[in-house]
Order: C-alpha cells, then structure tokens, then sequence
C-alpha cells in the first residue's frame, strides 16, 4: 500500500493526542506576545490560558508568515529521505503561508525533481484546516496514494463548512482579516456577530443575533439547514478560544439535529487566537453542499 506523511502548519487546530496518534508532522507559524517571539512549536513557552489571560488584560499578539527558507528546511530533509509528504497549510485567503510553501517546493525539486511531496491550500483556517487533515488521515488509512488524496482534498475542501461566532469583532479587524466597517457593525453590545470562512478562504460577517445562547443555536440550525434531511455526520470539529463550556454547550445542541459519530472540541493556538480573541466558538464540518451553493441559496451570493 502507498503510504505518506502528513504536515499541517500550527494555523489547524487539532487535538494533540490526535496529532500523536496518527504521527501528523507540525511546521510552526511564528506568533509574538508583547513583542516577545515565540517561533518553536504551538504554545512555546506559555500556555493556552496564560495566553488568552493575556489578552484579555490588555495584552497585544501579533502572527507572522512560515519563510520560504524555513518550508525549503523541512521539504529537503523529507526529499532526502525520498518519504512522500502530503502539506496542509492555513488558507490562502488569510496567510501567504501557502503561497510560500509552493515557492519552497518548486525550489526544492530543482534539486530533488523526484520528490514527492504535495501542498493543499484548506481555503480554511482551525478546526478547518484541522478538519482537511483528519479526512487526509482517513483516506491514507484507506489505501489512497498521496496524489489520489491530494486531488480529493482539492475537491472535498470546498464542502467543508467553517461557521462561527466571536465576542470582539475589533480582534479581526486589528489582524486585517476584517474590514474596520464589519468590525463595528457587529461590535453593538449585546449582538453576537456570525461569520463564515466564503469560498475564497477569506472570513466574511453574515448575521448577527441577540446572546450568546442565540449565537450558539445559530451555528447549530445553519449546520443543519447546509444538510440534506437524512444525512448523517462522520466528524466535526468545534475550535473554541478558551471558552469550553460553550464549546460542550454547542455539540449538545449538534446532536439534537444532526446524527454525528463524533465530535473533536479543540483549543485554537495562539496563530488563529491571535485574530479572534477570546470567545471564540468556531464549528468545521462536511457539507451536502459546497460553500459556493451554501452562499447563493442563503445569502443571495
């Protein structure tokens, strides 16, 4: 059977025990703290609380882009190595960390043109991009050959819906992922914003309700209206930015609407935490529709 290796950037929030048990390889997106880099591993130095307790007392987090250089590293000691390497990177639409996992690729097969190594852009960030791995994982264990899975996820990405809900809209718009515009429209005390990630892998404002309560059921009906009436779920992933009791609060809703094998709740690393500050609930699953369809049929786009 052909097999292959699996790398995501630190931008894909998935479980660690999960990242152990299926030997998923991480690249980390340089982050910094009150201008104190941190550019080894997810958490580095801090951790999760301490990093959100950060924020919330004023604290200023900033990210930045994965270098060629650091890609070109990675890419040549799997090459060397001649081991196949399938790479999931956060979306093109946020980061240019896709872009410059290409530029390191085709660097590196001047040198090693056999290699055989692939990259995915998951036009999604978290537990979207986290998502995008865990059906790689899925399709390696069913005997997929790297390139059959590459050109699966290609496909398979643009049905993977990401919906979600932030308590500061103001974080967004600091890390230019949002409009200064957007930002204040869903910033009136009282209303919960609702966002999605469009087609384009960029994150887009749709709705907004009154509580949290309201926002959480939101993401629960939209999730089931993207679903024809018997479809059943094999996964979903609920990231949270240290806010677990709505996590848990949201998959009990799910479950009330939606026939789900599992859910996977997952805490978002300082790269994705860095631009939505705390509170943030965000829920990744596979559609019966693509994010295109699901933004024509219910908002007219």
């Amino acid at each position: 059977m052909n097999s292959f290796s699996i790398m995501v950037d630190t931008g894909a929030d998935l479980p660690q025990e999960y990242i152990d048990e299926h030997n998923i390889a991480m690249i980390p997106i340089p982050f910094n703290l009150d201008g104190v880099p941190h550019n080894g591993g997810r958490w580095q130095e801090i951790s999760d609380q301490e990093f959100y307790s950060a924020l919330g007392n004023g604290s200023v987090s900033g990210t930045a882009l994965i270098n060629p250089e650091s890609f070109v590293q990675v890419f040549t000691e799997y090459a060397q190595r001649g081991e196949a390497l399938l790479v999931i990177t956060l979306s093109s639409g946020l980061s240019g960390t896709y872009q410059n996992s290409v530029i390191a690729l085709a660097e590196v097969k001047e040198e090693y043109p056999d290699c055989d190594i692939h990259t995915v852009d998951s036009t999604n960030a978290a537990g979207g991009a986290g998502l995008i791995a865990v059906l790689a994982v899925k399709k390696r264990a069913e005997g997929l050959s790297l390139d059959e899975t590459t050109k699966w996820l290609d496909e398979k990405k643009h049905s993977c819906l990401s919906l979600f809900t932030v308590d500061d809209l103001m974080y967004l718009h600091r890390g230019g992922r949002l409009s200064k515009l957007s930002a204040v429209a869903g910033s009136i005390i009282g209303i919960k914003p609702l966002l999605n990630v469009a087609p384009d892998g960029t994150l887009k404002l749709k709705d907004k309700v009154r509580g949290r309560k309201a926002a959480l059921k939101a993401l629960a009906g939209q999730l089931k209206r993207s679903l024809d009436p018997d479809t059943s779920l094999d996964t979903i992933v609920i990231s949270h930015s240290n806010c677990l009791e709505d996590t848990m609060a949201l998959a009990k809703m799910i479950k009330t609407v939606v026939d789900v094998e599992r859910v996977i709740p997952v805490m978002m690393g300082p790269v994705i935490g860095t631009h939505v500050g705390p509170g943030c609930v965000a829920l990744f699953f596979e559609s019966d529709m693509t994010r295109t369809e699901y933004e024509a049929k219910f908002y007219g786009k």
